[in-house]
């Protein structure tokens, strides 16, 4: 652990977030003057810059633009656009720029946990909690850190040993991350999204292949997504680094994939180019969805390449449950399905969503965040059985649809109160019969209505349980 490195440096934190906390209490500890700058002045923010000042840390809400005097180094929260003034005024002074990634991985020691990383337009969460539940049925100390909630200064500082880690990181995140160098590491997917940060979708994708620099054993890629495979051809690994690709179809050798309801690895096995080693059944993955399944393959390539044995792979898919509102099933009602997938708010997530169910009623909409949705209306339109839309944006989403679905009925709720949620299940209700699923995947971001995503789930899970309850049913 090199702390001489932050002794005596001057160092300001961009952000009164939880990183950007974490970041300036470690930095603090190990002998730095820091400066918290954030542009916010609420409630919320004077009580965490109450509780740093306490520390001995200065904080200046609302006023973020202005670099305070003396900097040494510049430690950013992962969501400040690169443009900031800020950073512009730290460029010409000549200080640099990291993110707390990047600081987490100066100051881990020399026999540090390796780690692991993840990360893609969709899907790195799930993907770090089954990586890590598959790590601990292998008898492995580890935890799930980074962009998943726990922050990954705050692990490398611990006391707790660990084995390896599971990282979720963002493009933020690695975009800020310059030294960064995994054991081995995935991209699960690239869609066009948060262009708004990154400027271009070439610009985005360059970030996330940042992930791959300097890997040493395996570059995990999307067989079905061949720009991840693209990345992982233009990064530099270590000699012997290997590039490994998951399938939800047979594997060829230095894959993962399935085979007659079976994950199975082509990869780390004696005779790749002969054999197959069986790891898990495709039932053991919960909930069984295309996009899942290739989840699960993603973290058992991350896991196999970390050494660990089949039969864990096996033990630890079958242990893992998801967070809530990610194709979440919350009852059945009158001989229909009713999920919860509020956590897809992109158009990305919501095509996974929606090619994992065989006759819909789709109910989507919120803050489209620049996105267009003709692919998607169109890739799910023989899937359709109705739509409901809600929010804000929700004309870009009928319009899509018009031109791509004009025969399948769609519901357009002009309404962002409270009992908007409740009005939606029950015309979806109206339009679905037996055998259909009710899907809540909204393609768009919640907070044109709601606080979060988890609020809008919770709003439909309480809608479908209303209606479950009054139609005499147990949810």
């Amino acid at each position: 652990m090199s702390t001489a490195e932050f002794s005596g440096k001057h160092i300001t934190v961009a952000g009164l977030g939880v990183s950007g906390v974490s970041a300036a209490r470690a930095l603090a500890g190990l002998g730095a003057t820091v400066t918290v700058v954030d542009g916010g002045d609420g409630e919320a923010l004077r009580e965490r810059a109450a509780a740093l000042e306490a520390a001995g840390i200065t904080v200046r809400l609302a006023d973020a633009d202005t670099l305070p005097e003396g900097t040494d180094l510049v430690v950013t929260s992962p969501g400040w656009k690169p443009g900031s003034p800020l950073f512009a005024a730290a460029a010409e002074a000549g200080v640099n720029v990291v993110g707390d990634v990047e600081i987490a991985w100066r100051l881990r020691g020399p026999d540090a946990a390796p780690w692991l990383a993840i990360t893609g337009t969709n899907g790195k969460t799930t993907t770090v909690q089954m990586l890590a539940s598959i790590l601990k049925a292998a008898g492995l100390r580890t935890a799930a850190v980074g962009n998943i909630g726990t922050p990954i200064i705050d692990v490398v500082l611990g006391d707790e040993p660990h084995d390896v880690l599971a990282v979720e990181l963002s493009s933020y995140q690695l975009h800020w991350a310059p030294s960064l160098r995994a054991h081995s590491a995935a991209v699960l997917n690239l869609a066009p999204d948060h262009l708004d940060w990154h400027g271009s979708m070439r610009a985005y994708a360059a970030d996330k292949g940042r992930i791959y620099e300097g890997n040493t054993i395996a570059c995990v890629y999307n067989v079905e997504d061949p720009r991840t495979e693209r990345l992982v051809e233009q990064a530099d690994v270590e000699e012997g680094c290997r590039a490994i690709g998951f399938t939800l179809g047979a594997p060829g050798p230095s894959m993962l994939g399935v085979v007659d309801g079976l994950l199975v690895d082509r990869a780390f096995v004696e005779n790749r180019h002969q054999q197959a080693q069986e790891l898990a059944e495709v039932s053991d993955v919960h909930p069984p969805a295309p996009h899942n399944i290739a989840n699960a393959l993603a973290a058992a390539a991350l896991a196999r390449a970390f050494g660990v044995e089949a039969a864990a792979v096996r033990d630890g898919l079958r242990a893992f449950r998801p967070d809530a509102h990610r194709i979440a099933h919350v009852a059945d009602v009158d001989g229909v399905a009713y999920v919860d997938d509020s956590k897809a708010t992109n158009t990305h997530a919501a095509q996974a969503s929606l090619a994992a169910y065989g006759s819909i009623v789709w109910i989507a909409g919120g803050l489209a965040k620049g996105a267009t949705f003709d692919d998607l209306a169109a890739s799910a339109a023989k899937r359709l059985r109705g739509v409901v839309l809600i929010g804000a944006d929700r004309a870009l989403i009928r319009e899509a649809l018009t031109r791509h679905a004009p025969d399948v009925p769609v519901v357009d709720l002009d309404r962002t109160d409270t009992g908007a949620m409740a009005e939606a299940v029950r015309e979806a209700a109206r339009l679905a019969g037996p055998g259909d699923t009710v899907l809540m995947a909204p393609a768009c971001a919640s907070m044109d209505m709601f606080t979060n995503y988890n609020e809008r789930g919770e709003a439909f899970a309480e809608a479908v349980r209303a209606l479950a309850a009054g139609r005499g049913k147990d949810a």
